[in-house]
């Protein structure tokens, strides 16, 4: 992210979600993907990824009619800072309350406890 390390909001952070499985694409495209799983208006999308390009999260590409969106900012560095801060303001700086939080309330396929341990034993041999 930049500098300012700009956090997305909930609503962009669906944006980008979007942005992130497709690469790039238009707001119509955003909106359609958006409106699967929630009522969201298209001047409301409009309007997000035009602060979101301002901002910094996207960039456009104005070379025709209809602008292309691309994410600037990577799925993972997002989800880095936003965990970071997440652990730090709600378990206390401590990343066990956050995995013992998170394996709790949801169902944990055997592949992913699997990518856990793994995980868990690189963790272990630094």
């Amino acid at each position: 992210m930049s500098a300012k390390q700009v956090k997305p909001t909930e609503s962009e952070l669906e944006i980008l979600q979007v942005l992130w499985n497709k690469e790039k694409a238009t707001v119509r495209e955003v909106h359609d993907e958006l409106a699967k799983q929630k009522d969201v208006g298209y001047t409301t999308t409009l309007k997000l990824m035009q602060i979101m390009f301002e901002k910094g999260l996207v960039e456009r590409d104005e070379t025709n009619k209809t602008h292309v969106y691309v994410p600037l900012v990577s799925r993972e560095k997002t989800q880095k800072q936003l965990v970071g801060k997440m652990v730090d303001t709600l378990f206390q700086g401590s990343p066990t309350q956050l995995v013992m939080q998170a394996l709790g309330n949801h169902k944990t396929s055997r592949r992913e406890l699997e990518e856990i341990q793994k995980l868990l034993d690189n963790l272990k041999n630094q």
